[in-house]
């Protein structure tokens, strides 16, 4: 495993992790989730995400009791939460955003829920517009001033937005955000290539970057249609099918002229598609989201794929994703 300092912090994760997202708790139960944050921290995953939201909070309670169960060392994993939509159905407006009291409260829960005592990463999920920043960034440092937080950051902010936080903590002294959790691939690249770009140099942001195979579509296996046992064929996921999909065909376009170049790496798909995301040295980490283990060893391939990825094969993705 390679390990890389989350920005400017003296943090190092691994540059691959495993998160909980749309998995644990639907398409991972107990058995499953043991043997994949065993396999992932075998071979040296020692950063795990989660998220209030994930599964109404059942995905931090799976991650924690299997952690727990696996005797972890504390001091050898990372691990996140995430605030903003909350835990529950039908939230009341004091169960979710970034206000103080969803934020303290939120935390709370989630050290319960993931069964430790301090939370390594806690990310502001989104921006919350009927809060002040000053109000979630106050509310951040004091956790962290508590001990119950090590690091805060953001999820999808605005780089605006994440240079208002800046502005703030250092007008106020208080600890400003250390990293941002974009969704970042192949056909996902606008806001981390351009619009952070001067958050990286400026500020130190790392980077713990969320569906790097697009849900699956940068794997292939949606070509010839939506296999039935997939997450885009899950009921519950119409809405992440239409949205990676379009109506117009073209990113399965994209994807299929992406395939001859794995194909003469003589790599999965999949595997080229994590390289290219390991390649930008502004990603700290590549979140993983495997329902197997049979996934999971493949993914974990990606870091010696990458050495394959020279300027040549560079070249041709990237006129293969300008068509």
């Amino acid at each position: 495993m390679e390990y890389r300092r989350l920005g400017s912090t003296g943090l190092k994760v691994s540059a691959l992790s495993y998160g909980a997202w749309v998995t644990f708790g639907r398409q991972v139960g107990r058995s499953e989730a043991r043997e994949l944050i065993a396999l992932a921290y075998d071979h040296g995953v020692n950063f795990f995400d989660n998220a209030e939201t994930y599964n109404a909070g059942d995905a931090e309670r799976l991650m924690g009791d299997v952690i727990a169960d696996l005797r972890l060392p504390r001091d050898a994993y990372t691990v996140s939460s995430k605030v903003f939509f909350g835990a529950v159905k039908d939230p009341k407006p004091t169960q979710r955003g970034l206000s103080r009291k969803h934020v303290f409260d939120a935390c709370h829960q989630a050290l319960d829920r993931l069964r430790v005592d301090y939370l390594d990463l806690y990310f502001c999920h989104r921006a919350d517009p009927d809060t002040p920043i000053l109000e979630t960034v106050l509310a951040m440092d004091t956790l962290v001033r508590q001990g119950k937080v090590m690091y805060w950051g953001t999820s999808e902010w605005a780089a605006s937005e994440i240079e208002e936080a800046h502005r703030l903590a250092r007008e106020h002294h208080l600890i400003a955000p250390s990293m941002e959790q974009p969704q970042y691939n192949l056909l996902h690249r606008e806001r981390f290539e351009q619009e952070y770009a001067a958050l990286y140099e400026r500020y130190g942001m790392g980077t713990t970057i969320w569906s790097p195979l697009a849900s699956g579509l940068l794997t292939g296996k949606y070509n010839d249609g939506i296999p039935d046992n997939s997450r885009m064929g899950h009921a519950d996921y119409a809405w992440l099918r239409e949205s990676l999909l379009g109506n117009d065909g073209a990113r399965l376009e994209t994807v299929r002229s992406l395939a001859p170049i794995a194909a003469d790496l003589g790599i999965p798909l999949a595997r080229l598609s994590l390289a290219w995301c390991l390649k930008n040295p502004n990603v700290s980490t590549v979140i993983l989201g495997a329902s197997r283990t049979s996934q999971l060893e493949e993914n974990l391939k990606a870091l010696d794929a990458a050495r394959l990825l020279d300027d040549a094969v560079m070249g041709r993705i990237e006129a293969a994703l300008s068509r």
